[in-house]
Order: C-alpha cells, then structure tokens, then sequence
C-alpha cells in the first residue's frame, strides 16, 4: 500500500468519514471553501485515486469520490511501518519507550493486558 502525503492523509480522514462526497464537500470541511481553490482539492483527489484509495462515480461533469481502501486498513499498515521503521518491529520497544517517556503508567498497562486477555478467550 502506498503511503499519503500530510494532505492527502488530512483529504482521505474526510473521505473515510463522509464516505460519499464531492470536491465542494470536501472544501466545505477543510475549512473556508472560499480559501481553499476547488482545482487543487480535485488534482489530490485525482492522486488518490491514481494511487488506489479511491474512485468515483460521474454525474456529468460532478464527480462523487469513496474511498476503496478501509480507514482501519490504511492505519494497520501505517501502524506497522511506523513500529517496524522506529521499533524495530517490536511492540514490546514501544510500549517500552512510552512507559520510560511517562507517557503510559503501569494502570494503563494492566488494563490493556486485561483487554488483550479478554481478546483472547472471546476467540473461537
């Protein structure tokens, strides 16, 4: 899967969340439409869909973009490279670096072994 841009991700979170939507819709939710050229918004989209996170429908010259690649699946594979590039694929290294930088303490640390715990016995 192909990485996005800073734009192209920000252009991709309103897609996933509209799921249905036109370039005016899209402007309309970056902020004021009136800033934002419709032209450049419509070459991003044309991006994304070169790039295989969407595609269109056409109602005459207005085209209606949703997005093909899953939000969730799009942030797994994100998620991964980011752990594999900085962590060295380890998950246990993560967790490490946030315990030692005091951005988790050790509750936040049992309640997720207790949610991977109950993952784990509501598996078939």
């Amino acid at each position: 899967m192909k990485k996005l841009t800073k734009v192209e991700e920000q252009i991709m979170q309103i897609i996933w969340q509209l799921e249905r939507c036109t370039v005016s819709d899209i402007r309309k939710e970056l902020g004021d439409p009136d800033e934002i050229p419709h032209s450049t918004v419509s070459s991003v989209a044309r991006i994304l869909e070169k790039k295989g996170f969407l595609d269109h429908k056409a109602y005459g010259r207005t085209y209606e973009y949703f997005p093909i690649i899953k939000q969730e699946e799009y942030s797994n594979q994100t998620l991964k490279g980011f752990i594999d590039n900085y962590f060295e694929g380890s998950f246990e290294r993560l967790v490490s670096f946030f315990v030692k930088k005091n951005d988790i303490n050790p509750e936040e640390i049992k309640d997720l072994l207790a949610k991977i715990d109950d993952s784990e016995k509501s598996e078939p």
